[in-house]
């Protein structure tokens, strides 16, 4: 009889070494990709408004920060999804994290954009000595007031609790796993845009406010107090616009630009 439990137990144990092997493939991207973020982006912070290249240089640097940003804290979905699609379609949650990027490479060719028409627009207006501080105190200041409203915390809702949306939205095939990975990185990127803005206002190829924003986007995603953490992020947020505005060279890491440094901080 206990033999007999052992072999009915054995496709659990296989299913649970699957999604545990699956979290860690996705943890180890995620590792590949800071390490290859911190070497590509190593010497170009210019603090806010820093330039952001080519089109093709900046889409291809944008799809691997938002793998190593995004990994640690989506994989439990990718699991999830894992589990319940394990025997229709092996390769699935792979196609799954390709529709999830797919969307944050899209957010982010919107980002570039922006940022590149207003460069060109009103780019002596949106210099740092002139309205560039205002600009990106304002843009901290929103993501701030955004981490507060009801669309913020419906959005992280679905990121927290993927269950109810894998089954509301369940598609099968590997179609359906893009179609899915889509979906779930749309709610993603309704949640965590304004976090990603105020990567942009305080440097976007800053490797320490790119792991300050991947850290607020982890702890909202994964830790119990779900509007507690909101709150404390939209407090943060709200200190890091006034001393910006303020006191620009007291807050640690910030790179003033044309200052050729960072300041607060040894080289």
């Amino acid at each position: 009889m206990g033999s007999l439990t052992t072999v009915e137990l054995r496709p659990a144990f296989a299913a649970v070494r699957v999604r545990l092997g699956l979290i860690g493939l996705l943890l180890a991207l995620a590792g590949i990709a800071w390490w290859w973020t911190l070497d590509r982006m190593r010497g170009m912070d210019n603090g806010p408004g820093t330039a952001l290249g080519t089109l093709g240089w900046f889409a291809g640097l944008w799809v691997v920060m938002m793998a190593a940003m995004m990994f640690p804290s989506v994989s439990p979905t990718v699991a999830l999804y894992s589990r319940m699609s394990r025997r229709r379609a092996p390769f699935a949650p792979l196609v799954f994290v390709a529709g999830y990027l797919l969307i944050w490479a899209l957010a982010g060719l919107g980002a570039f954009g922006i940022s590149e028409g207003g460069r060109r627009l009103l780019g002596r207006e949106l210099a740092w000595h002139s309205g560039g501080r205002w600009l990106a105190g304002g843009i901290l200041v929103a993501a701030a007031a955004y981490e507060l409203t009801p669309i913020k915390d419906i959005c992280l809702t679905k990121c927290r609790s993927p269950f109810g949306f894998l089954i509301g939205s369940w598609r099968g095939g590997l179609g359906g796993a893009l179609s899915m990975g889509a979906r779930h990185g749309a709610w993603c990127v309704a949640c965590c845009w304004a976090l990603m803005a105020s990567l942009f206002a305080l440097g976007v190829m800053s490797i320490t406010w790119m792991a300050v924003v991947s850290a607020l986007i982890a702890a909202e995603k994964t830790l119990p107090w779900r509007r507690p953490v909101a709150y404390a992020t939209a407090r943060v947020l709200l200190a890091l616009a006034l001393m910006l505005v303020l006191v620009p060279g007291a807050l640690p890491g910030l790179t003033i630009p044309g200052s050729g440094g960072m300041m607060g901080m040894s080289p």
